[in-house]
């Protein structure tokens, strides 16, 4: 090496991780063998507190200054590292470690390949996606401002994430949710609420689940926002209204065939001409505010957030950037 010529400190990555969740010494020895392979310094580890839902462990991460934050926990987790890290320039990978772990079956990242997620964070192939930033108003006028990269609900959604104890989504997985959802579904309570798209005209409308999404696909193959893309700089919007139990079948099967038609042209033709449902109304803008008459509970990733009288949310585009796996599974 020549007079005055500089040797760079060699990168090094941080790893957040769930202690409840994560495959601790799978991903270490993953780790180890990206480390040694690029010469990258070793990682820094950083064990995630219920108490601030992992806050503290990725501030810590992002002052020390990572090429890459690893992110192994649930959807939760990410959710906590999104709000924090968007508009950082830091890309965020993620390792499964969760129950729906919604944005990576978006984004197409393995969830049982812990090794072929963590040789992503450490390729330098990247993709900048949208959070979406939501104001929750508090029935006495408190105020909160949150991030999300999956979806915020109001209803079954909000009442999933509540009436769900962490015990038994971790030993039942999806099947944990089915006592909510069948207790929502046939109590079929709507509530009223004034919203507008876009900063458009005001509008009301009476809804059993309002849902703002960045991903469209729930657990279980069940395609709910069939538009949402989750770099188009948009956000989707649905209302389910059904009229009843014969309104709730139809939404069950118009999710069940949206999720079918991704991976069969038949079936896409056929979702093509299939008339619009009552039951599920659409929208897509950039911006989403509404007002409900009584305070409802609000989930963000699949984390209920308390009651709200109002909520504004908005799309960031591009504020994310992620790891990027070699191929969609």
């Amino acid at each position: 090496m020549s007079t005055g010529e500089h040797r760079s400190t060699p990168p090094h990555a941080a790893i957040v991780y769930h202690p409840g969740k994560a495959p601790v010494e799978r991903i270490g020895s993953a780790v180890r063998e990206q480390e040694t392979s690029r010469s990258w310094r070793p990682s820094r580890w950083y064990e995630t507190d219920p108490a601030d839902a992992g806050i503290a462990a990725v501030e810590q991460a992002l002052r020390d200054g990572p090429a890459v934050v690893i992110v192994a926990g649930g959807d939760g987790t990410v959710r906590v590292a999104t709000e924090i890290m968007a508009g950082s320039g830091i890309p965020l990978a993620l390792v499964p470690a969760g129950t729906g772990n919604l944005l990576a079956r978006d984004l197409g990242v393995s969830l049982t390949d812990v090794e072929a997620s963590v040789a992503a964070a450490f390729s330098g192939r990247e993709r900048r996606i949208d959070v979406g930033r939501v104001d929750l108003e508090e029935e006495g006028g408190a105020r909160r401002s949150h991030a999300f990269v999956v979806m915020a609900g109001i209803g079954l959604d909000a009442d999933m994430a509540a009436g769900t104890n962490a015990v038994a989504k971790r030993h039942l997985g999806w099947f944990a949710y089915v006592a909510p959802i069948a207790r929502s579904v046939l109590a079929n309570r709507l509530f009223h609420l004034h919203y507008r798209v876009n900063g458009g005209r005001r509008k009301s409308a009476r809804a059993h689940t309002v849902i703002v999404g960045n991903c469209g696909t729930l657990a279980g193959n069940l395609l709910l926002l069939p538009h949402a893309v989750v770099d188009d700089g948009l956000l989707d919007v649905v209302m389910m209204r059904p009229k009843g139990r014969f309104g709730w079948a139809g939404i069950g099967s118009r999710l069940t065939a949206q999720g079918v038609a991704r991976t069969s042209r038949l079936t896409r033709r056929w979702m093509a001409r299939a008339p619009e449902l009552h039951a599920l109304a659409y929208a897509q803008g950039r911006r989403f505010e509404a007002r409900f008459d009584v305070p409802h509970l609000i989930q963000l990733d699949g984390d209920p957030f308390g009651q709200v009288v109002g909520v504004r949310i908005a799309v960031e585009p591009g504020a994310l950037r992620v790891a990027q796996p070699d191929a969609l599974n």
